[in-house]
Formats: C-alpha cells, sequence, structure tokens
C-alpha cells in the first residue's frame, strides 16, 4: 500500500498546490485501509523521557496539526507522533498563500502563523483515542493576539495534558509576532517556571507527562548557553533542536526564496545539525535531545543522532521522499548498526558532537 501510494499518489500531489496538497494527504490518510505497521527490530527501541519508543522516527509537528490522524500515522511506521502547534483559541493563521513548496532544492517555506482549531476541539479528538496505542505528543503555542502568551502555554496543557504521552513547549515557530523573544533568558525562566507548575497540576488527575521545549535554530550560541542553562536549573524533561530557520542558504528556487517564513527541508540539514551538536555539548547529558530539521534519509537520520540526537522527526522529506521513507530510515539505521556493531543507537548518540562543533559554521545568510 505505501509503495503503491508513492508511486501513484505522491507525484500528483506535487503538481498541486502545496495547501491543497497537505489537506488530500490528510484525507486521503482517514480513508485509506492501510494494513497496521510491522513490529520493529528491538534494536531500533529507545528509552527517553521516561518512555519507551518502538523506533526512533517521529513525525514532527505541522502535519496533524489538529489531531485528526495520529493513529493512522503510527500505520505508516512511525515510532512516535508530534501532533500541533495548537493554540488555546481558534486562528486562521496568515492569508494564503503562506506554503511553498522549493521543488529544486527540496525544501519548504511556510508562514503559516499557527493555524489551529483550538484546544478544546483538539482535546476532544484526542481524548476520543483514550487507551489506544502509540505515543502521541501535543506541540503547544501562543495565539497572535494575546498580551500573556505564557498563561496560553498553561492554558494549553490544562486542556491537553490527560490526553498525551508528551508536551512539547513551542517557543520557536518564526511566524507568530514576537513568539521567539520567549527563548530569551528572563522570559523562559518564568514561562518554564508556570508551565512546569501547570504540568504539576495536571498530574494531579492524570500521569505526570514529559515536558520538552522546542528551539529555533537561529539562536545565537550565547542565547543558546542561556537556553540550555535554563532548561537545566528547571530540569526540563528534553529538547527538540530544531524549528525551521529564517535565514537561507544559496537555494536554486531563488524567487521563492524571497518568500517570508520558515524555511525547512533539506537545506536546512547543515544548520539544524550544527545547533543539535552544539546543544548536546552544553547539556551534558542532562536530558535526551529530538533532532529535526532536513532529515530525508537513513544516512541524515544516522547523522543526527551521531551528533546528539536520541530521537529524531521529519515531515518534510515526507513530501519528496515519499511515506515510504519511513521505513527506509529504520533499514538504514538496522545497517549502519550492524555496520559500526552497535548494540544499541544510544552508543552513537552524540559520537561526533565534538568534532562537528569545531567545524566552520554552515553558510547561511539572513532573509531579508
Amino acid at each position: 500500500m505505501i509503495r503503491l501510494f508513492d508511486r501513484l499518489a505522491a507525484p500528483l500531489l506535487r503538481t498541486l498546490d502545496p495547501e491543497r496538497a497537505h489537506a488530500l494527504a490528510l484525507n486521503a490518510l482517514k480513508i485509506a485501509p492501510l494494513p497496521r505497521a510491522a513490529p520493529d527490530d528491538e534494536k531500533l527501541r529507545v528509552q527517553a523521557f521516561g518512555l519507551t519508543f518502538p523506533n526512533p522516527v517521529g513525525l514532527a509537528a505541522g502535519f496533524d496539526k489538529n489531531a485528526e490522524v495520529p493513529d493512522q500515522l503510527f500505520r505508516l511506521g512511525f515510532g512516535f507522533v508530534e501532533v500541533g502547534g495548537v493554540t488555546p483559541q481558534p486562528q486562521p493563521g496568515n492569508p494564503r498563500p503562506r506554503l511553498f513548496r522549493l521543488d529544486a532544492d527540496e525544501g519548504v517555506i511556510n508562514r503559516l502563523g499557527l493555524n489551529s482549531e483550538g484546544a478544546e476541539v483538539v482535546a476532544q479528538r484526542l481524548a476520543s483515542r483514550a487507551n489506544a496505542p502509540g505515543i502521541v505528543g501535543i506541540n503547544i503555542g501562543a495565539n497572535k493576539d494575546t498580551v500573556d502568551r505564557t498563561a496560553d502555554y498553561v492554558a494549553c496543557i490544562a486542556a491537553l495534558a490527560p490526553h498525551v504521552t508528551f508536551l512539547t513547549v513551542n517557543v520557536s515557530s518564526p511566524n507568530t509576532p514576537g513568539l521567539r523573544n520567549l527563548q530569551q533568558a528572563a522570559a523562559l525562566d518564568e514561562l518554564l517556571a508556570r508551565v512546569i507548575d501547570a504540568r504539576e497540576r495536571a498530574s494531579e488527575a492524570a500521569p505526570r507527562r514529559p515536558l520538552l521545549l522546542k528551539i529555533a535554530p537561529d539562536l545565537s550560541l550565547p542565547d543558546l548557553d542561556d537556553v540550555v542553562g535554563v532548561a537545566r536549573r528547571h530540569r526540563i524533561d528534553g529538547m527538540i533542536v530544531g524549528n525551521t530557520t529564517i535565514s537561507r542558504p544559496d537555494l536554486r528556487e531563488s524567487e521563492k526564496a524571497k518568500e517570508q517564513g520558515g524555511l525547512s527541508g533539506r537545506p536546512l540539514f547543515a544548520l539544524s545539525t550544527r545547533m543539535l551538536a552544539e546543544t548536546y555539548v552544553r547539556t551534558e547529558g542532562a536530558f535526551p535531545l529530538i533532532g529535526a530539521g532536513g532529515i530525508d534519509s537513513g544516512a541524515a537520520a544516522f547523522a543526527k543522532i551521531k551528533a546528539g540526537a536520541s530521537l529524531i522527526q521529519l515531515y518534510s522529506g515526507l513530501i519528496f521522499r515519499g511515506i515510504g521513507l519511513v521505513g527506509a530510515i529504520k533499514t538504514d539505521l538496522l545497517d549502519f548498526m550492524r555496520i559500526g556493531r552497535l548494540d544499541s543507537l544510544s552508543d552513537a548518540v552524540g559520537r561526533d558532537a565534538a568534532a562537528i562543533t569545531a567545524e566552520p559554521w554552515p553558510s547561511l545568510t539572513p532573509s531579508s
């Protein structure tokens, strides 16, 4: 079924407007008779955040924003799925067009603006799958017009924590004005204090959920020092490195590259992997990391692991490589483990981090 979809449907979707293609893909997952995914090789199992992941390949937030198809996504072979970003109140996001596919570069620019059906609707959907298998995380954000944005994160945790396996505090979307300011040390300190308190209150009625922080790949190294320092002081459970970038490398799609928004996909790989390694050496094993950004092959996934990721996430790679990419990455990871005589993927985590941080900085220029 997966091979048939990639051979027939995927090329058609790439001829459509990107946002329309995304909507069609979601609808297709709702009706497709997908078989249950084959059990994963035990060597791919990962322990992180107090959870056991059957394999390290996760779907990043942004595809299933409103938790419409998490169970169907597990049938594609993902080890975990992150839905969202979700805001407390419904909001439409930015005007269209707001999603741009850079085919020659295998990249995507989006300025969706955290379009969301709201926490109440998403909570109802997630509640309807109570006791269903699979690790489902929720990516939470703030409404564009909210004055007290920290209060929005607190509200999302109260509404959604009982229905998910982990929570991700997204302070790195470039498409909500001022949201990335929450990565500054003083603001982040207050934010984490309040969301951790909200998480603890939510744990009185449900199990305590791991709390992760998703950061931008555009942080300066002094700012990264501050972010990691604050995260370690608050003893969060992990970090995701990272979100899309507002910088631009040299791209073949030069006209589309001028579009405002966050860049993801293959052009993001070098920068996001460097930031992952920089984060890994600063955390000193205090908590695990999830590596995201430009993963479109088993080699790219293994590079993220060696840069410091215990788990990886992808999304844009599916657009250009198809849904068969999930299984291909898992097969390749097993091959890399066999070649390297590794008993566990954890044996490779961070192996190259120090060397990566000594390399020249990836060439990127700020977007205009």
